[in-house]
């Protein structure tokens, strides 16, 4: 495979301090209770509706990587989306509500728990917690998830704010002097019989779609273990896996990615290892050194780095803590790694 510098890691490294965010990603970005939220595209596109918004790292996954941060009261209006969605909260208390108008049931979750909110289903989440720098790491399948599909309220709610969604999903910002093209028509707001045709779920069904913090974890055994000191792996989203050792997660139907939990005590290590995937890495808690031939990088709490198929790289905790990663590799079930030890 191809050697990989110092600079080309680091082009796949996205620091939580050099974050570029976007204030008017979404027609609801000026909305009173909506104004204040950031969207960050980390890997891929993902659903923004603003062309201008900063991406990252553009190398297509299969899968996006976004954030979203929010402070104390701020909330993300009802939407839904066609393919998966998954939110891992890294800061913050959050509520998650459902249903075109928010009543069909609510959740609320802090640092560390997960949630994949089916496919068609109108959700929005606000920040209840008090955070004012609240943070949510999001995946979204497909290297194209498609546009956002707005709750009827949403498109009345944005009117006067100089916001204006075109119907091939582009934002038209006439705040910022953009003019909406000639030819090209609004978005039709979405009426209360387009509503019928989404989900409806309930308390409970919503309740499987979620890993709290520490749920599960217990004394695991999968092969990475095996192979590693002081490390525990997770699977919260993804089949079982008898290659590596792991039953399926919790949100085990497919997601065309699959997501773990990889838990580091201090100074424990994974060996120089490859992958057959592209794997995403975002620390949750502690600081991870991975080391490779051609260089070495410290991630740090809120980093977020996608490791090329087939490097030969190590991982180690550097802190005095443990340390907690979330790890998004591609397809629903990967191939065992390749250890060299």
């Amino acid at each position: 495979m191809a050697a990989y510098s110092q600079d080309d890691m680091e082009k796949r490294l996205v620091r939580y301090s050099d974050l570029q965010a976007c204030t008017n990603a979404f027609i609801d970005a000026r909305t009173p209770g909506s104004n204040k939220k950031e969207n960050f595209c980390l890997i891929g596109p993902g659903v923004s509706e603003q062309p201008g918004q900063h991406v990252h790292v553009k190398i297509p996954h299969g899968f996006n990587i976004g954030g979203a941060r929010q402070p104390k009261g701020c909330t993300n209006s009802q939407h839904s989306h066609d393919t998966a969605e998954v939110f891992i909260v890294h800061s913050g208390k959050w509520a998650f509500r459902w249903g075109h108008d928010a009543k069909d049931g609510e959740v609320i979750l802090t640092a560390g728990d997960v949630i994949s909110i089916p496919e068609r289903v109108f959700r929005g989440f606000e920040n209840v917690g008090e955070d004012d720098q609240a943070f949510l790491f999001a995946i979204l399948g497909g290297d194209d998830p498609g546009h956002v599909t707005w709750a009827p309220y949403v498109f009345e709610a944005a009117q006067g704010h100089g916001l204006f969604l075109m119907e091939d999903g582009r934002l038209v910002d006439t705040s910022l002097g953009e003019t909406i093209p000639e030819g090209l028509a609004l978005q039709a707001p979405t009426t209360l019989e387009d509503v019928t045709q989404f989900r409806s779920i309930s308390h409970d069904e919503m309740q499987d779609c979620v890993q709290l913090d520490g749920e599960g974890i217990g004394e695991i055994r999968s092969v990475m273990s095996q192979h590693s000191q002081g490390v525990k792996e997770l699977a919260i989203i993804g089949s079982a896996n008898p290659t590596e050792g792991l039953d399926a997660g919790k949100m085990a139907w497919p997601h065309g990615f699959h997501v773990r939990r990889i838990e580091m005590q201090q100074e424990g290590q994974l060996p120089m290892h490859q992958r057959h995937e592209e794997e995403v890495i975002f620390i949750h808690l502690g600081v991870v050194r991975i080391t490779w031939d051609g260089g070495a990088l410290e991630l740090n709490k809120g980093d977020t780095i996608t490791i090329p198929k087939g490097l030969v790289r190590s991982l180690k905790n550097v802190s005095s803590m443990s340390a907690i990663l979330f790890v998004v590799r591609g397809e629903n079930a990967p191939k065992a790694p390749t250890w060299f030890t």
